[in-house]
């Protein structure tokens, strides 16, 4: 991840390429539609310098952003989905697992482990939407399970960055399951009096937002992220009403309470760093968990 934090280059002008520029040197920025560099994205959090549109990070960009240098030691690495509903009968499920991994260099769609942050250790779960859009199965709800429980064994804060397209339709119920898993291993964290802080990025969606991504002492987003239970479409469908303007992003979140704070990606690492001094155990020692929630 060399150049990673580097300084911002401005995109190398705005004509669409050559057709004989090689794949992956410019790109059309979402947002703005403007043709940007790659290499100003690199250099830039992967926000485009134009519009600030944010593009996704990988778990291991996410990692570098939110932890010090050299700092994570990961946790249940060893951890692999499998077919156990043997899912169309044809074996394609276990066929694009050892795909995906072989692509992503990931086990599933989530990394976790713990981390220090300017010399504060926490926990950390970081989901990576490469990995069959970051849908829950019954991998990831363990591993962000196991590292509840290890983040309240240690008396360590947690922090979940989210990106997810919901459940993993190839687990069925055992996906389902995985909701009340993760909620109930997180009441146990706040119970100890341990805090927990949500991080949701585009999107964040289903069931990781109907368990985890709601669940946060503190949550925040980032700009225009998609969060939401069910696509605007169903629920406009289903409902048969207009929805208002705006409906499902990071900022109409915010206005209705659901989100705290919408951090630019560029001052996330300061937010994180700072909510981890004035949330840590060391900090809020002493409070009972009814104080906390009053």
């Amino acid at each position: 991840m060399q150049g990673f934090f580097g300084k911002t280059i401005s995109p190398l002008g705005k004509a669409s390429p050559k057709a004989d520029i090689p794949a992956g040197v410019w790109l059309k920025c979402k947002g703005c539609e403007q043709t940007i560099a790659q290499s100003a994205l690199d250099s830039n959090l992967q926000v485009c310098p134009v519009c600030g549109h944010h593009f996704p990070l990988t778990a291991g960009q996410r990692i570098a952003l939110l932890s010090d240098e050299g700092s994570f030691q990961q946790l249940g690495e060893g951890l692999s989905s499998v077919d156990t509903l043997d899912f169309a009968h044809d074996n394609s499920y276990p066929r694009k697992l050892k795909e995906t991994q072989a692509k992503t260099g990931l086990k599933d769609a989530v990394v976790c482990g713990c981390a220090t942050l300017d010399g504060t250790p926490y926990a950390l779960a970081v989901m990576d939407f490469r990995f069959f859009g970051a849908s829950m199965g019954s991998v990831v709800g363990e591993e962000i399970t196991r590292l509840t429980e290890e983040a309240t064994r240690r008396h360590l804060p947690l922090v979940i960055v989210t990106a997810s397209g919901g459940a993993r339709m190839q687990e069925g119920a055992l996906s389902l399951m995985q909701m009340a898993k993760t909620s109930g291993a997180l009441m146990r964290h706040d119970e100890a009096g341990l805090p927990y802080i949500a991080i949701l990025t585009h999107p964040t969606t289903g069931g990781v937002t109907a368990s985890f991504a709601s669940l946060g002492d503190v949550i925040l987003a980032e700009p225009k992220a998609l969060i939401g239970f069910a696509g605007p479409r169903v629920i406009k469908e289903t409902t048969r009403s207009e929805l208002p303007p705006g409906f499902q992003s990071a900022e109409f979140l915010l206005d209705h309470g659901l989100v705290d704070r919408v951090v630019p990606r560029a001052k996330l690492r300061a937010e994180l760093a700072q909510l981890l001094v004035y949330l840590s155990p060391e900090t809020t020692a002493g409070c009972t968990t009814a104080g906390r929630q009053a």
